[in-house]
């Protein structure tokens, strides 16, 4: 790993995943978590302030950027929530099967190298009845955008943690084994190859 992915990157990731109307997506999602949640990608923690702790027992946080996890673990201090932070990438969780509620992804399935085997890990370890709640970006319904998120990923990968911006979410959602129940997809303000973004609930399939 690099000086800019040790040192700068989390820093870059926390201010661009925190800018306001990415705040407010994620805030319009997390307090739907209850139980025992798995957050996939934790990052730097910035669903933590979101989760509501008359609903939520433990949050267990997955990422491999564990030069992430110090900015994850001080927010954590400030909720009421018992937060376990753990450097492991998501296709080996080694969680029991069926053993959280909710498994919440948010802008961080655009990352993952195999995001389908990814998903079929977060259904493993979830209870059947629980509801995996995702808000991610990816590939725009119109044509321009569309055009532009294929010639932008290859040159924005690099610095912005793996991020691919044309995937199709629904359907890597129902790749991985999961029904999606409620399905939000909009443009949020900025530029259109960056901003698509699809949000809600699925179960298992």
């Amino acid at each position: 790993m690099g000086f800019y992915d040790r040192h700068i990157l989390p820093h870059v990731i926390d201010c661009a995943c925190g800018m306001g109307d990415i705040m407010k997506a994620r805030s319009q999602l997390v307090p739907r978590a209850r139980g025992r949640v798995l957050e996939i990608g934790i990052g730097t923690g910035l669903n933590l302030s979101f989760y509501d702790a008359a609903k939520v027992q433990h949050i267990c946080g997955v990422d491999p950027a564990a030069q992430m996890h110090s900015l994850a673990r001080r927010r954590a201090q400030q909720i009421a929530i018992p937060v376990e932070t753990l450097p492991l990438v998501v296709e080996q969780i080694g969680a029991e099967t069926a053993s959280f509620d909710t498994v919440v992804t948010t802008f961080t399935l655009c990352t993952i190298p195999d995001p389908v085997s990814a998903l079929e890990e977060m259904r493993r370890v979830l209870k059947p009845g629980g509801e995996l709640l995702f808000c991610e970006h990816g590939t725009a319904p119109d044509a321009g955008p569309r055009r532009w998120q294929d010639r932008l990923t290859p040159l924005w990968k690099p610095i912005a943690g793996g991020c691919h911006l044309n995937r199709a979410m629904p359907a890597l959602i129902a790749a991985g084994g999961f029904r999606v129940q409620d399905l939000h997809a909009r443009y949020l303000p900025g530029p259109r190859p960056f901003t698509f973004v699809y949000s809600g609930g699925a179960v298992h399939g």
